[in-house]
């Protein structure tokens, strides 16, 4: 299989050659790793249930997780979801990666839509299923939103959104997740919503696609399916735990196919996960933290804050240039916009990930600037 090379890969051959300036910490704002710690109440419940490592963990997940997820669900969403709309997953890169091979190896010409720039297992997932690929651009035209041609959707089987989005940071609201529901229900494909930042909004909470869908009448959530994890909302992304929910018709197959992958979480992870995934208080403690960093990047870069996620997608005028200074002159990382695009797509970029504490956020920030001022 002909995989991309992994954008931390590139930008470590990018980066290789260069000594950075010793006059300055190390700091690196390049993956999508919190760096605060997992609440204690997690680690609890995970040393609790270490003795469980003697079993087994079966693959639909034990019924405390399951009633964890549909809790959550419940109380973020208002969704009154049952237990055969969900299935309790080994986080989600593993469900991004295995489900369109699952949907789509039976397809004659497998067709998938994603946006662009993205989140690479998306695209991996697409030539690993040896599916045609359609670039939904995200572009300042179109305020990075997906947009198709209709006609293009006549062939599609699997069209994956992402909002809140990686790495632009743009949310689609409801009215635009109901135009994609109803465009999954018309064309007859599965539209797919990562939904993994969906937490980590700055003021108002964002709708689910799934909330979405019922607003359209599809109460069953026909063709329609989200991915969630905890990774980024409770700062535990070791505990690899998150879900898939929506179309039971969909997830029984899938579940079948789930069992023959071997992707079931260990027993101590989804105790740990069940009672992340029912509590709230920590996510708004995290989420304030988040918030904060964003007035940092206000206050220093002069830019606003996004409505979700930790990501500031910042426009420079040459992205290769920018990180290769940045990390020489400031010994600072961050990635370049290209490195998570094709066609062009991400140029003019970088992506900075909030993700440490306030000092060393403004720190962080002070050096990007400093480094934009000498440019221009």
């Amino acid at each position: 299989m002909n995989f991309e090379t992994y954008p931390f890969e590139k930008l470590n051959n990018l980066l290789a050659d260069i000594t950075p300036s010793s006059s300055y910490e190390p700091l690196s704002l390049t993956i999508g790793e919190p760096q605060f710690s997992t609440p204690s109440f997690i680690l609890d419940a995970l040393n609790s249930s270490a003795p469980l490592l003697n079993k087994y963990p079966k693959t639909t997940g034990e019924a405390i997780l399951r009633k964890g997820i549909l809790t959550y669900l419940k109380k973020r969403f208002g969704l009154e979801l049952h237990n055969k709309q969900i299935i309790p997953t080994f986080g989600t890169r593993e469900v991004l990666f295995n489900f369109p091979q699952f949907l789509l190896h039976d397809k004659q010409n497998p067709t998938m839509a994603f946006p662009n720039p993205f989140y690479q297992i998306y695209e991996g997932s697409a030539i690993a299923s040896r599916a045609k690929t359609i670039y939904l651009n995200l572009t300042h035209e179109n305020d990075f939103q997906p947009q198709i041609d209709e006609d293009a959707l006549k062939d599609c089987d699997l069209v994956i959104i992402n909002t809140p989005n990686n790495p632009t940071s743009s949310v689609m609201l409801i009215d635009e997740l109901k135009k994609w529901v109803n465009l999954a229900l018309k064309h007859d494909f599965v539209l797919l919503n990562d939904e993994c930042y969906i937490d980590l909004y700055l003021d108002i909470p964002l709708p689910s696609l799934l909330n979405a869908s019922i607003e359209v009448g599809n109460t069953q959530f026909k063709n329609i399916l989200v991915i969630n994890s905890i990774s980024k909302r409770s700062s535990a992304p070791g505990l690899r735990s998150g879900f898939i929910a929506g179309d039971d018709k969909i997830l029984k197959e899938y579940m079948t196919y789930r069992t023959y992958v071997g992707c079931a979480s260990p027993l101590p992870l989804q105790y740990a996960s069940a009672v992340a995934w029912s509590d709230q208080k920590h996510v708004d403690e995290f989420r304030a933290k988040y918030i904060r960093n964003f007035e940092i990047a206000k206050e220093v870069l002069g830019v606003e804050p996004p409505l979700a996620t930790f990501y500031i997608w910042l426009e420079v005028e040459n992205e290769i240039e920018f990180t290769v200074e940045l990390y020489r002159e400031y010994n600072l990382k961050v990635i370049p916009g290209s490195f998570l695009g094709r066609e062009g797509q991400g140029r003019g970029f970088v992506r900075l990930a909030l993700v440490y504490e306030e000092s060393k956020t403004r720190e962080a920030l002070e050096r990007v600037k400093s480094l934009a001022n000498s440019i221009i």
